[in-house]
């Protein structure tokens, strides 16, 4: 078995690997290529059945797939043309997640900070993340130490959710030593990100 990791590779690199690793067989063999989302799983498996080698794939764990394919030598003599590799472009809606304070609803301010924090959780436990999450005003406070929600926006910002906070605010709130998570934006960019937006969300 030949195994190519493309783990962190974003289209066409995955697909390009692999033709790469199939160019050098001498053999029939099967392939196994590592990735790390199902973008790459859908571009690694178009071109298997293009190419005519029995494809499958799996999830082995979250952020984490292997796509088997089973070639032929007899497949691979024959293809002399290079080929223009073409990405499946990413399905995913561009949403932008607004949180303009640092609590959710009016009304009782402790119940508000812990349906927010809930909220913030329930975003990490989504199928499909957001794009980028924005924090201004009194949202602010929940990107900095202390926050009761940094654990599970540091979890976002590793899965590739961008995290942006207002600068303005968090020095109008004398935090901006504190912010623990993600980067520092102004308006300009704030009302970019939402204007791009294909879905925003405000609590």
């Amino acid at each position: 078995m030949i195994t190519v990791n493309a783990m962190g590779d974003q289209c066409p690199i995955p697909v390009v690997k692999t033709k790469n690793a199939i160019k050098e067989m001498k053999k029939s063999d099967v392939v196994e290529v590592l990735v790390d989302n199902e973008i790459a799983v859908q571009n690694l498996t178009k071109m298997a059945n293009q190419k005519g080698y029995e494809v499958t794939s799996e999830k082995k764990a979250e952020g984490a797939f292997r796509v088997e394919m089973k070639v032929e030598i007899a497949d691979v003599a024959e293809e002399t043309v290079a080929e223009p590799v073409v990405c499946i472009p990413d399905a995913r809606k561009n949403t932008v997640v607004v949180i303009s304070s640092n609590v959710m609803g009016g009304g009782d301010d402790k119940l508000g900070g812990n349906l927010l924090k809930a909220f913030i959780f329930a975003v990490t436990q989504q199928d499909e993340l957001p794009s980028t999450m924005l924090f201004y005003n009194g949202g602010a406070k929940m990107t900095v130490n202390d926050s009761p929600a940094l654990e599970d926006l540091k979890s976002l910002e590793a899965q590739g959710v961008e995290i942006l906070t207002c600068g303005t605010c968090l020095n109008f709130y004398g935090l901006t030593d504190e912010l623990a998570v993600g980067g520092v934006t102004n308006m300009y960019e704030i009302v970019e990100r939402m204007n791009n937006a294909s879905l925003i969300v405000k609590p």
